[in-house]
């Protein structure tokens, strides 16, 4: 991928000598297979500071060798779990590479995992609104790259109010002015995961609308870094960004908002913008089953302006384990959301967390019933009936007794505190239904479910009993869903 024509001046110094760019390389190992935004938004800062920068999605691209040499500072974009486990090797590979660049890690799972990238021989850790960090890093850069010739007390006294500038403690949760993001560069969008909708697949964008959490969800990655704040993008810049992503041939964007409800005016002013602009693009959001019901009377308001789908983690069908995780819902608040979905025309894509300490042969067989009854089979992605607790560093989850009992010593190649479920039964459930979901992630839904209803039945020790017959209905007679497998 080629190098941008661009270099990085320093404010105010312009004098011969002096070096006046600075290589930026930009990685991504994983996110979701869209497009990353990660790499995108401060490719936009970057380049506004005159530096140099590639965007590399390793996904899809092999990593630029030749650029790597050549980069001051080399970004690794670490959004999620899976993103971090791929990036370890890639920080070791850049290290051996460059030895001199300056290592800078970011996005949630950065200060996650912060001594452990420090031990990689990552320099800097930025975690949420890492966009302004990121160019003051590569301006600071450029400063450590200065040579000292003959200068004046005024030059010398600008290029130290600038180093003081750069490295003050920055607000752990900057206020950003937001841009829109830079794409160019980037594989085009047709080259990432797309929305199916029966036999036909359309082209997805992504961007955000806003970003952290107003909750505190024990388990979720975005509580030790957001500490229930979030922050909104201006309209102005999110279809901004959508026009730009439309123009490249999307049909449907996602809005990856940990939740597009956490300010509902926000989410209102964007879609009715969205709507009227791009009346035939399509979108979907994700949303708490809490604001679900809470803000029940959008729900039309997203169908009328082209929502194809509704993500909702709902985590668990169990009430206990719903309070453990403090998800702020019950089974009951679940059960009314799919039918206030139901009724708005919207499809509903639920998320679990379905193998915990606290999940039974039992439960895990009531959730499978549930998710039967409720005729969700089409909705609910196979991996999500394997997906197993992670107990992350820094997780909310070690404050529980439970968790704090079973956890072994953290892992540094799984990135987590690994345990054992007290019933071996319950583990030995979860190998059963991970082997039948791995081999056949693209497998047509209710094939996959109806093998791990038989199985899971079985392993229990019962007759598998007669499934549902839930007729199709209207709004659920083609789900969409994003064509991408994997899910963290």
């Amino acid at each position: 991928m080629a190098l941008l024509p661009v270099a990085l001046s320093v404010p105010h110094v312009q004098r011969p000598g002096y070096i006046r760019s600075v290589r930026v390389v930009l990685i991504s190992t994983y996110d979701l297979g869209r497009q990353p935004f990660g790499l995108a938004s401060p490719a936009a800062w970057l380049r506004d500071a005159g530096v140099e920068v590639t965007c590399t999605d390793l996904s899809r691209t092999r990593l630029p060798q030749d650029a790597i040499r050549d980069a001051a500072l080399v970004g690794f974009f670490l959004p999620m779990h899976t993103a971090t486990r791929l990036a370890l090797p890639v920080i070791d590979r850049v290290r051996g590479l460059n030895p001199s660049a300056t290592l800078v890690a970011y996005g949630l799972y950065a200060p996650l995992n912060e001594d452990l990238l420090r031990e990689r021989g990552v320099d800097q850790i930025l975690g949420g609104e890492f966009e302004e960090q990121l160019a003051d890093a590569a301006r600071s850069t450029l400063t450590s790259l200065l040579p000292t010739p003959q200068e004046t007390v005024s030059d010398s006294l600008e290029v130290d109010a600038w180093k003081s500038s750069v490295d003050s403690p920055p607000n752990p949760i900057p206020r950003l002015a937001f841009k829109r993001p830079f794409r160019d560069g980037l594989p085009p969008l047709d080259k990432y995961a797309a929305l199916q909708v029966g036999p036909s697949r359309h082209v997805v964008g992504y961007t955000e609308a806003s970003r952290g959490c107003k909750h505190h969800c024990r388990h979720c990655p975005i509580v030790p870094v957001y500490n229930g704040r979030f922050r909104v993008v201006p309209p102005d810049i999110v279809i901004d960004d959508v026009r730009a992503q439309v123009a490249a041939g999307a049909t449907h964007v996602t809005f990856g908002d940990p939740d597009f409800f956490n300010g509902i005016r926000h989410a209102r002013d964007v879609v009715e913008r969205f709507a009227r602009e791009f009346p035939k693009v399509t979108y979907d959001v994700t949303i708490k089953v809490e604001h679900l019901l809470k803000h029940a009377d959008a729900l039309p308001l997203l169908h009328h302006t082209g929502c194809a789908f509704v993500t909702s983690a709902v985590e668990a069908l169990d009430d206990r384990v719903l309070a453990l995780l403090d998800k702020g819902h019950t089974r009951a608040d679940f059960e009314r959301a799919v039918d206030l979905c139901e009724h708005a025309e919207l499809a509903i894509s639920p998320t679990f967390v379905t193998f915990t300490p606290w999940t039974t042969t039992e439960s895990y067989l009531d959730f499978l019933r549930i998710i039967d009854e409720l005729g969700l089979v089409e909705n609910v992605a196979p991996i999500q009936l394997a997906i197993r607790l992670l107990v992350t560093s820094r997780s909310r989850l070690l404050e529980l007794e439970d968790i704090e009992r079973i956890i072994r010593p953290f892992d540094q190649i799984s990135l987590t505190y690994p345990w054992q479920h007290g019933d071996p039964r319950v583990d030995a459930l979860h190998d059963l239904v991970s082997r039948i979901v791995g081999v056949r992630m693209n497998a047509p839904r209710a094939d996959v479910f109806s093998r791990v209803w038989d199985a899971a039945h079985r392993h229990a020790g019962v007759e598998p009993p007669q499934r549902c017959e839930v007729p199709v209905l209207r709004a659920r007679a083609t789900i969409p869903y994003l064509t991408e497998p994997w899910y963290c």
